[in-house]
């Protein structure tokens, strides 16, 4: 059996956003979780959670494994996956258009705009913050056909506000909650070129914070696991693990 692999989702979603994506690596022979982060359809709290709870979760996963686990975060998911993968051993780590880590600025101004937009909420951090199909429609869905996106929204559960803060506010957070940095693991971030939630120059600067590689695919946006060109997405994946695996060898 190759080596197990956690795919973790991002904000409003849940393991479904890889019903297609694990595919592949299951047919490559690998063992694929996908799981609801804490609150996300498992009947629990979401209001208060924190990133911290969501990456001590992935990292219990990690740790249950029998080997180190490749890690694979989406968006949110994949600052979760670069905060487990400081806490737990991993053996690989691939990020889709993740959100970045403490002190990694924003590269667009629909990236501050979200930063600020909440607050319009309120004291959104105490609240369990619901999704917008407005801002799905058009900045993480936007390349699919309308029943496409209604049906992925239909699915879609509220979020953390204190996890988006935390996100989102990093330069706020004295206790530097999201910080990530190098961990030794061989690391591959994937941006869409026309993503402006995570643009590429943002996901570089995680890469580069992380001590990793950088791949843009012009063609696509943000929705990376399933928008049109997923497979392929996938396929440099799934590459970029046997190519690790070879120089391992």
């Amino acid at each position: 059996m190759a080596t197990p692999v956690i795919m973790v989702h991002g904000a409003f979603c849940g393991g479904w956003t890889f019903d297609a994506f694990r595919r592949p690596f299951e047919a490559a022979g690998h063992d694929v979780q996908t799981p609801n982060l804490i609150g996300h359809g498992d009947g629990a709290l979401v209001a208060g959670r924190s990133m911290v709870d969501y990456a001590k979760q992935i990292a219990a996963l990690c740790e249950a494994c029998d080997e180190p686990p490749i890690l694979i975060g989406h968006s949110m998911g994949g600052l979760v996956a670069q905060m487990a993968a400081a806490r737990a051993p991993v053996s690989r780590l691939v990020l889709l258009a993740p959100s970045p880590p403490w002190g990694v600025s924003g590269s667009s101004l629909e990236e501050a705009a979200s930063a600020v937009s909440l607050y319009a909420l309120g004291p959104y951090w105490l609240q369990a913050v619901a999704p917008d199909y407005g801002v799905v429609e058009s900045y993480t869905l936007d390349r699919l056909p309308r029943d496409q996106r209604k049906a992925l929204y239909a699915q879609m559960t509220a979020e953390s506000g204190r996890a988006l803060w935390e996100t989102l506010n990093w330069w706020l957070d004295p206790f530097m909650t999201t910080g990530a940095g190098p961990t030794g693991v061989p690391t591959l971030a994937l941006a869409g070129g026309k993503d402006v939630i995570h643009p590429p120059a943002t996901v570089r600067q995680t890469a580069a914070r992380l001590g990793g590689a950088c791949q843009v695919f012009p063609q696509m946006s943000h929705w990376l696991p399933g928008e049109p060109g997923w497979e392929a997405v996938a396929e440099a994946c799934l590459d970029f693990i046997a190519q690790e695996n070879r120089a391992a060898a």
